[in-house]
């Protein structure tokens, strides 16, 4: 299993309409690709950057899943945060696997 973590730094008078969208809008449009089988909103609550950051991730069950959606859906729902808070933000992505426990 992936996780798929993006991590947004906002400025502060961005960060309640951001969050409302995200809620409301983009993270269910990722939801309805069907390639995760869960996701996570987090706050950072100790971060040492100005603004406000928060952590969207999303757990894939397959490698082939996650490409499917940088590939195919990505691009567009990168390019509407884009434009809709274009210079208010800075976003950082990392895709991470789930390391199984030893027994």
């Amino acid at each position: 299993m992936y996780l798929y973590n993006v991590t947004l730094i906002l400025e502060d008078a961005a960060a309640e309409e951001w969050l409302q969208w995200m809620q409301d809008i983009h993270i269910p449009e990722v939801m309805a690709t069907g390639l995760f089988v869960s996701n996570r909103l987090l706050k950072v609550v100790d971060s040492p950057n100005e603004g406000v950051t928060y952590c969207a991730q999303y757990v894939a069950e397959t490698l082939e899943q996650y490409n499917k959606y940088q590939e195919e859906f990505a691009p567009a729902l990168q390019a509407e945060l884009n434009e809709r808070y274009k210079n208010r933000f800075v976003a950082y992505r990392s895709l991470m696997e789930f390391v199984p426990p030893t027994p």
